[in-house]
């Protein structure tokens, strides 16, 4: 069953209603005794990274989700800040991320060529997906995503970044490391794209 945790931040009812309409079963867990039956998870998040990370650690699954990934090699998708605490740590706070992804979250401003463009990056934009990645099937022509950040993530390794879309630069809008996925757009705001790339998590 897909698993949405429900650490206090993000929109669940979004995502819940979205994969109801697919007819796709989803659950939700607010404890780490509620993820026992999870086989994919989704982790969303809006806000501050450590506002965002401190509510993950006081929800105590923490250390659940830990083993469901990294352990058992569970299938994850971190949505927004979601995908941001998938790395070590960001530019935003100070605290640790959960380091699932070998990969660092940069601020736009500290981009000289992002100097010119209003922060956040919000609204519509384009997600030109790397060959091959199964998160972006399906899809007629290039798909569009709902975006709002003012932060981005910066992989290690480029085989790392399973998209790129442009704001002033280019960024890794979604990001896949052997279990672990993680989109910085809203695909629960995002219509049809959002709708067909939830369903492809879901057929992973």
């Amino acid at each position: 069953m897909i698993t949405l945790v429900d650490y206090g931040l993000g929109n669940i009812l979004a995502f819940r209603n979205l994969y109801k309409r697919l007819n796709i079963d989803v659950g939700v867990a607010r404890s780490a005794e509620q993820l026992a039956e999870a086989t994919k998870l989704i982790l969303p998040g809006v806000g501050a990274f450590d506002h965002a990370m401190r509510s993950l650690d006081a929800s105590g699954m923490r250390d659940a989700l830990d083993e469901l990934v990294m352990g058992k090699g569970v299938p994850v998708l971190g949505v927004c800040v979601g995908m941001q605490m998938l790395g070590k740590r960001s530019d935003e706070g100070v605290l640790p991320g959960l380091g699932w992804i070998d990969g660092l979250v940069r601020g736009f401003k500290n981009e000289p060529s992002s100097q010119p463009l209003p922060l956040p990056h919000m609204g519509w934009n384009d997600a030109l997906p790397r060959t091959g990645c199964e998160l972006f099937g399906g899809f007629d022509g290039m798909p569009r995503f709902y975006f709002l950040h003012s932060f981005c993530f910066e992989c290690t390794s480029a085989d790392q970044i399973a998209a790129t879309t442009e704001y002033g630069v280019k960024f890794a809008s979604a990001v896949a490391s052997r279990n672990v996925y993680g989109a910085q757009f809203h695909p629960e705001k995002s219509h049809h794209y959002g709708e067909q790339f939830l369903k492809n998590f879901a057929e992973l």
